[in-house]
């Protein structure tokens, strides 16, 4: 029978890099929406009931520039627009956590959604709850940041320059996490080729949605080669 604690320990010890990651992206942010007349009342909030951190900078953005409720709405759903896809794969899960399972869909953002599927949780462990921990401590870190981030911007002026690379920083260790962790790179290779060629034909502006569609189809053509490599590297072992 597992605890709490242990379940936490594990869901912490996993969620380090995004630990790092999500604090200094909220802290840029918290500073952000300070310098734009927020205080960090306003960081704390929008963490709390916005959590997407491309969305909430953006929003500083919005707050001052009296767009329309229907065009927020489209702009919102042509940022947010991947994340269908990232549902997609955990409706059943998802189900099954009852409850939760609401809260899961709101705090499935990429970073999560990246753990989620990269993670090998120890049988003796309770996956569902695992899941939602790991859910709960990634948004207590944006939150965490977000409001750091307003406070400290309300007292000390800072130049922000280069700090959304802690984001680049994130993904780019999570990558190379999944890579060592998973038998097959099929997956992962898909993801660098479709991504790229939809950068080079699209543009950095809008080259997510279709990359996401690309990959998500080579992946369903490919499904049942990666599963036979994962098996086939599991039974050598």
């Amino acid at each position: 029978m597992t605890t709490k604690k242990e379940i936490l320990k594990y869901a912490f010890i996993q969620t380090l890099p995004v630990l790092f990651g999500y604090v200094f992206m909220g802290i840029a942010f918290g500073i952000l929406l300070e310098e734009a007349g927020y205080n960090f009342v306003w960081a704390l909030f929008i963490s709390l009931t916005v959590y997407s951190g491309s969305m909430q900078f953006v929003l500083i953005g919005l707050l001052g520039g009296g767009m329309g409720i229907i065009s927020m709405i489209i702009l919102t759903l042509s940022v947010q627009c991947r994340h269908i896809f990232y549902g997609l794969s955990f409706i059943e899960k998802f189900k099954a956590m009852g409850k939760r399972g609401w809260y899961m869909v709101f705090s499935l953002t990429d970073e999560t959604y990246s753990l989620l599927c990269g993670m090998k949780i120890p049988e003796e462990l309770n996956k569902k709850k695992v899941f939602f921990a790991v859910a709960v401590l990634d948004q207590s870190y944006w939150v965490l940041g977000c409001t750091i981030g307003g406070i400290l911007g309300s007292f000390i002026g800072f130049d922000t320059t280069g700090i959304d690379f802690a984001m680049t920083a994130l993904f780019v260790v999570i990558f190379i996490e999944q890579w060592y962790s998973f038998p097959s790179h099929i997956p992962a290779i898909i993801g660098i080729c479709c991504g790229t060629a939809a950068l080079i034909i699209f543009g950095a502006n809008a080259f997510i949605l279709p990359a996401l569609i690309a990959s998500v189809c080579l992946l369903l053509l490919l499904k049942n080669t990666i599963v036979k490599q994962d098996d086939c590297q599991e039974a050598c072992e």
